[in-house]
């Protein structure tokens, strides 16, 4: 893959760097450590948190070093057939190499595979570059959240059809 990059599904010998990666690069982005996934429980045991028949999360690697991910699974206390697009943080050396691209369509591909008909994604409003990569995939803005994440501090909601 590019740079000798490539991506793979989440394993559990991963959970622990995937914690370090992804913590860092949210506080990189200055999320709040409260009602964000900055907050969530499953952030030290992503391989558990997704280790279900709905859900799905990817990681990327180089010379077996972990530098991002990104999942779905079904949206948090909502009844509706939707999914939630969930923690797709990269560090420094894995951006602007078209990953974000690639795990987004691994990732709703996945949503349509466990059948799911919507996509939602909740995001700070500083993220812009992911905001305008979401636009480009076919993502909306909303006016407000859906189900109820916990990410209490996340102002900027989005959804797609699938």
């Amino acid at each position: 893959m590019k740079d000798d990059f490539f991506i793979r599904k989440i394993k559990e010998k991963d959970n622990q760097e995937l914690h370090n990666v992804l913590s860092s690069v949210m506080r990189e982005f200055d999320v709040p450590e409260r009602g964000t996934a900055l907050a969530d429980p499953e952030l030290k045991k992503m391989f558990q948190a997704y280790d279900n028949h709905k859900s799905s999360y990817f990681v990327i690697l180089q010379n077996n070093s972990l530098f991002g991910g990104a999942g779905i699974s079904k949206l948090k206390n909502s009844n509706d057939n939707i999914c939630e697009l969930q923690k797709m943080y990269f560090s420094i050396e894995a951006r602007g190499k078209g990953f974000g691209s690639l795990m987004i369509d691994l990732c709703l591909k996945s949503a349509i595979q466990h059948g799911f008909e919507k996509c939602y994604i909740e995001t700070m409003n500083n993220m812009n570059k992911a905001q305008k990569l979401y636009l480009k995939k076919g993502f909306r803005y909303l006016d407000s959240p859906l189900g109820n994440t916990g990410h209490c501090s996340c102002p900027v909601w989005m959804i797609k059809d699938l």
